[in-house]
Formats: C-alpha cells, sequence, structure tokens
C-alpha cells in the first residue's frame, strides 16, 4: 500500500468489499515491525533458558479494517493511491485478530506501537528511504 503512495507500485488491490464488518473490508490485527522483533528477542532468550520450544501469536490484539489503513496511510503520506477491488479469496475471515496473552505472559512482551497512526506513519518513513533508492 505504501509503495503505491511512493510510486514504486502502480496501485493496491483490496480483495472484498463484502464482509461482515462496518465498512465491508476484512479486519486484521497489525503489529509495528520493532514490536516484532521485540518479541522475537524475548523468545530467542527464552528459549536460551528453558530450552523449551513454544508457539506464541503476536499482535496487538486490536483489529483494524483494510479500509482504515489506506486511509490512515493517504492521511499520513498526503498521496492518493489507486485502488483495485479484487473478489474476496476463499476462506478469508470478516476479522482476524491476535490474541497474544501467552506472549504477553511467559514473555513479558508488550507492543508499544499499537496506534495504527504510529505503525503506518514509522513504516512511511522507511518507504520513503527505499523509494529515493
Amino acid at each position: 500500500m505504501l509503495q503505491a503512495a511512493s510510486g514504486r507500485r502502480k496501485s493496491i488491490s483490496i480483495y472484498g468489499n463484502d464482509y461482515d464488518t462496518p465498512d465491508g473490508t476484512c479486519i486484521r490485527d497489525y503489529i509495528h515491525v520493532s514490536d516484532l522483533c521485540d518479541a522475537h528477542l524475548l523468545a530467542m532468550d527464552y528459549l536460551m533458558k528453558t530450552r523449551n520450544s513454544c508457539t506464541f501469536n503476536l499482535g496487538n490484539g486490536e483489529g483494524f479494517s483494510v479500509r482504515d489503513v489506506i486511509n490512515t496511510a493517504k492521511k499520513i503520506s498526503g498521496k492518493t493511491m489507486t485502488i483495485e477491488y479484487s473478489q474476496r479469496r476463499a476462506g478469508d475471515p470478516d476479522i482476524l485478530v491476535a490474541d497474544a496473552n501467552k506472549a504477553k505472559t511467559e514473555l513479558n512482551w508488550q507492543p508499544s506501537k499499537y496506534q495504527l497512526h504510529d505503525i503506518i506513519s514509522d513504516a512511511w518513513q522507511w518507504e520513503q528511504i527505499l523509494a529515493r533508492r
């Protein structure tokens, strides 16, 4: 999506606008890359200390619709994006939000950047660096 805003892609695709959600687009849990890195480091420490391999769900526990993400990206970037609507993908649930309680409890992990604006703002800064290359 941000690649479309920076001009590195022609458009973005929305797969389905007929979901049972307030705006018709699916809702997903987005996580800031630095929070993801923090969780991986904590998981490595956990593995080294316990020698116990585990699976952890990571997310901020709050979902945002695809349309919310696009609208926030437009505001932050100041750019418009060409949107192409495609058919909904088979098996895609309306809402998919992570339950990260196990990671919070066992790893003492907590996302620090869970606001959509912060997640996209930092991603937009990175995208601008990539677009200049």
